[in-house]
């Protein structure tokens, strides 16, 4: 018994000594504490005010434009500051150190996809007045987590411009599925799991409007929250930059909305942008792959990632990295596949959001999208001049013809290897039709107008890869929107909330289909058949049908654009049954029962479902109910009255505290959001007179925000 005590202590010993190298090595490779001062002096150099309206937007106004950046970032960082820096560990890559192994994909992902070599080489060929703007930024984020350090991860601080420039370099790629694609090809059993992305933009010239004013409607669909979610404000400065927008964390430009005389609205596209080539290994040295009947050899680089296990507790891993002609490599155990992509080794998004951002008219708009450096995102776009537009934007693979791309190509042949994208005059666009209107709502770029206007598939080659899906959303803006030849100001809005589903869209052939079914001795399916043949195909809180149809037609969507296997019609309406009988008991409650938008302490019903113009996909939860968590999230109304001065509505789906729960603003916006209603965007210092609720200059007084 002595012996096995002796070696049970030696046991715990070693195991001790383990734990305690560990501890010892990861901060021994930490790097140095950041000069808190220093960072905090910086802020001296910055000069700028920021005013919170009642509804708590930040209002950035700065001399000049590095000014504007810098209170930007801080007050994103006083709304959000866990998110901000949650996106800057991770496209560092070092995530997992902070969150443990399930942050270690996403490490891996920052050095396979080369992120870091591209900033690195990219970020001085970039303008010096735009490197001035990013550096600006993370002195912002800086400055707050200077005079914040409890909030703080070590090691984060201090941040620079690449860091910003880094989130463009890898959040990019991912708006049209790079990462579903990654995903599918390491484990193409497995169902993936994501928030459905999609978006509304419509614009309207003024020959379609009954007061003959451009109109333009910004509704993009994104999570709730996390590093894509949408953060409101208004950014003035003395250099001219000036716009009203939404807003990613780590972002420093609106991403869309509108400056004084145009404006924008991005929805998801998915054309085929990416593709993976199987390679061949050489069984004599698994080194080599080959290419046109010869081997070559991978290139090799380390990435170093640590994760955290449990408490301070650490341990390094180092996972090589592969990559060919064609680019990185990814090992699955069905293979080795290189990938090739849009976006890849690109640094220049930040150049092209800033062109955009200060764009005057639409020559210099479009010579901004000219730019060619954001890899997909539809354009819908509106100026005070009565332009409107449509750009199924794309960095699209300069491929040979007369392959199929849809699939895996064989990674031996260097033919299939394509060079460069197509050129900027090649991107499919439709600039001021006849109709008067243009539209997207993640769906083919072939349905954009009227059809008389819309842009023919025989005009552009099959090896672009563009989409031809039609979504309910886009049926539904077109039945009612092309059937209106004098829009109002009333009618733009309540076509924006529309809840109705479209007699020609997937989804109601669905019903259709098993209300035909032969129930046969099934009571249950013969009773839902009866709710769902009263069903009149819209979603509005009191709607009785509504209810089994969503929870019907919700699974079956988010299956289809994951790109997984669906459940079955039947097997999907089965389930919904057993849904409501047992939380509910009976087939037909108020959707608004069901259907529910929470935020703290608020909790209401909702309109709207999956796929209607009125978007709204929920979360199921244990008691049966739906909690919203994608879909309509900002959303602006964009017009220019007759002399082209700019007015702007707007809602939150939460408010200005995106993460901040003890804020007035985490929730105050929730009842408008779910009511379908607005409030004005305070534009101008015109507007914002009388509406300050706080004002402060961050780095010119050291406290905490202070009311007027």
């Amino acid at each position: 018994m002595r012996w096995i005590l002796r070696g049970l202590s030696a046991v715990v010993c070693l195991a001790l000594v383990a734990v305690l190298a560990l501890v010892g090595l990861d901060l021994a490779t930490q790097p140095p504490k950041p000069d808190i001062q220093a960072l905090v002096a910086r802020a001296d150099a910055y000069d700028v005010r920021i005013r919170r309206d009642e509804w708590g937007v930040p209002h950035i106004l700065g001399k000049r434009d590095a000014d504007a950046a810098f209170g930007l970032a801080y007050a994103q960082s006083e709304d959000d500051f866990a998110t901000m820096q949650s996106v800057v560990l991770a496209t560092r890559g070092t995530l997992a150190r902070r969150d443990g192994p399930k942050a270690a994909v996403t490490d891996y992902l920052v050095g396979l996809l080369d992120v870091w070599p591209t900033v690195e080489a990219g970020y001085p060929k970039l303008p010096a007045d735009l490197r001035v703007m990013l550096e600006a930024y993370a002195d912002g984020v800086n400055y707050y987590a200077a005079t914040h350090p409890k909030a703080v991860t070590p090691g984060l601080l201090p941040l620079s411009g690449k860091d910003a420039l880094a989130g463009f370099v890898f959040k990019q790629p991912f708006f049209y599925g790079l990462d579903g694609e990654l995903k599918r090809l390491n484990a193409p059993e497995e169902p993936q799991k994501a928030p459905p992305k999609g978006s509304n933009g419509l614009a309207l010239a003024p020959s379609r409007t009954a007061d003959h004013l451009p109109r333009l409607l910004v509704n993009s669909h994104q999570p709730y929250t996390g590093p894509v979610a949408w953060y409101e404000a208004v950014v003035e400065s003395g250099e001219g930059w000036h716009v009203a927008g939404g807003f990613f964390p780590g972002a420093p430009f609106m991403l869309h909305g509108h400056n004084a005389n145009l404006g924008w609205a991005n929805t998801v596209s998915k054309p085929d942008l990416f593709d993976a080539y199987r390679l061949v290994i050489n069984p004599q040295n698994k080194n080599q792959y080959r290419l046109d009947g010869a081997w070559r050899d991978f290139q090799r680089h380390d990435v170093k990632l640590k994760i955290k296990l449990w408490g301070p507790i650490v341990i390094p891993v180092t996972k090589h990295a592969l990559r060919t002609v064609q680019g990185p490599v990814l090992e699955t155990k069905h293979g080795l596949f290189a990938l090739r992509y849009a976006g890849m080794g690109e640094y220049r998004q930040p150049l092209q959001y800033w062109r955009l951002n200060k764009a005057r008219n639409i020559e210099e708009w479009r010579a901004g999208i000219a730019t060619h450096a954001l890899p997909s995102l539809n354009y819908i776009y509106a100026d005070a001049a009565g332009n409107i537009g449509f750009v199924h934007n794309g960095q699209y693979p300069n491929r040979r013809e007369g392959v199929d791309w849809r699939g895996v190509q064989p990674g031996d042949r260097s033919d299939l290897i394509w060079q460069g994208y197509r050129p900027v005059e090649a991107i499919p666009q439709l600039w001021n039709p006849k109709s008067g209107y243009v539209y997207n709502s993640n769906n083919s770029p072939f349905l954009a107008s009227d059809p008389a206007d819309n842009l023919k598939p025989a005009d552009f080659p099959a090896s672009e890869g563009l989409q031809t899906n039609v979504t309910n959303r886009a049926l539904r803006i077109q039945e009612l929107v092309g059937a209106d030849r004098a829009i109002t100001e009333e009618a733009f809005r309540r076509y924006k909330f529309d809840i109705t589903y479209s007699e020609r869209s997937s989804e109601v052939a669905m019903i259709k289909a098993l209300t035909a079914l032969d129930p046969g001795t099934d009571a249950d399916l013969k009773a839902a058949q009866a709710v769902l043949r009263g069903w009149d195909r819209r979603t509005d809180v009191h709607n009785r049908a509504a209810a089994l149809a969503s929870l019907t037609i919700q699974p079956i969507l988010v299956a289809q654009i994951n790109g997984d296997t669906p459940p079955t019609p039947l097997d999907s309406l089965k389930a919904a049954i057993l849904t409501l009988k047992a939380n509910f008991g009976r087939l037909d409650p108020e959707w608004g029962q069901v259907n529910r938008i929470r935020r703290g302490k608020v909790d209401l019903p909702i309109d709207g479902g999956a796929d209607t113009y009125r978007s709204v996909w929920g979360v199921p939860q244990k008691d049966g109910t739906l909690t919203a968590d994608a879909g309509d999230t900002l959303i602006m109304f964009v017009r220019w009255d007759a002399t082209g001065a700019v007015h702007s509505d707007s809602i939150h789906q939460f408010g200005s505290a995106t993460l901040d729960a003890a804020s007035l603003h985490y929730a105050d916006q929730t009842p408008l959001f779910a009511t379908m209603r607005t409030k004005p965007v305070l534009f101008t210092e015109t507007e914002l007179k009388g509406h300050v609720k706080e004002d402060y200059q961050p780095g010119k007084r050291r406290g905490p925000r202070q009311a007027p």
